[in-house]
């Protein structure tokens, strides 16, 4: 694994044919961090999430300190395929798909990685299954175990306790632990708050636009998610494009005031 860099974002702006999801967003999670994204339900975490996996172009201003070979990235449950025809292990292999490429053909010593990741993530017994098989929560333990064997300085997580069981859910917490004693940049999109108090040191707040970034204490208020909350209520998702040059400056990292222009 390669030591993963602090990575920033500049001015971020990030959408689908040229609808803004998030807008002007300027922040930096140090290298190494444990960190969670919240906010209200289509504010762009899902958006700003697959600009840092480099899945999504943005419209504009850049991601530095992090390029798509160093991401390890789990999307969410809904958009992954489960009635592909493959089993436990195939999926788990793919993990090992930047060593092989498309054709390669895995060693004995990458069939071993395979198997002590699906042991690693408590699913040994299912390698045969296929996916449709599987429960929710065995599912998310078959593409974590992918994860793991992508050995990647950043692990990006969208929403990725979504219809798990606590077991489940205390095993995959396990795992993020250890990637992050091992030095490893994780960022997880989240919805349930008390458990990013718990577990998570650095929090952004989003709703279109960046409302707070920091330590997870002081960012988690109750001022700040009713801002969120009052920010994406008043989105109109007819408004023009916004003119950057209207609105030179870069926004905070920190809570403060909307930048003012209509959304």
């Amino acid at each position: 694994m390669s030591e993963a860099a602090a990575i920033e974002l500049f001015d971020l702006t990030a959408g689908y044919e040229r609808h803004p999801a998030v807008h002007h967003v300027s922040l930096r999670w140090p290298r190494g961090a444990l960190a969670a994204v919240v906010g209200p339900n289509g504010a762009g975490k899902s958006t700003l999430l697959k600009c840092v996996a480099g899945r999504l172009r943005p419209m504009h201003g850049v991601v530095r300190g992090v390029t798509a070979a160093e991401v390890a990235y789990l999307p969410q449950i809904s958009e992954v395929d489960r009635t592909f025809p493959v089993t436990v292990r195939e999926l788990v292999a793919m993990g090992l798909w930047r060593e092989l490429g498309p054709w390669g053909r895995a060693r004995a010593a990458q069939r071993r990685r395979v198997q002590v990741a699906i042991e690693s993530v408590g699913l040994q017994g299912f390698e045969q299954r296929t996916l449709d098989t599987l429960s929710g929560g065995q599912f998310q333990r078959a593409l974590f175990a992918r994860l793991l064997l992508q050995d990647a300085p950043v692990v990006l997580l969208d929403e990725p306790f979504t219809g798990v069981d606590t077991r489940t859910l205390q095993d995959l917490l396990w795992i993020l632990r250890r990637w992050h004693d091992e030095g490893r940049t994780v960022i997880a999109v989240l919805h349930d708050l008390a458990l990013v108090r718990a577990t998570f040191s650095v929090t952004t707040v989003l709703a279109r636009e960046l409302v707070a970034h920091g330590s997870t204490a002081a960012v988690l208020t109750d001022a700040n998610l009713v801002r969120a909350r009052h920010l994406q209520e008043a989105f109109d998702e007819q408004a023009e494009w916004c003119d950057r040059d209207a609105y030179p400056s870069v926004p905070p990292v920190d809570a403060g005031e909307p930048h003012g222009h209509r959304h």
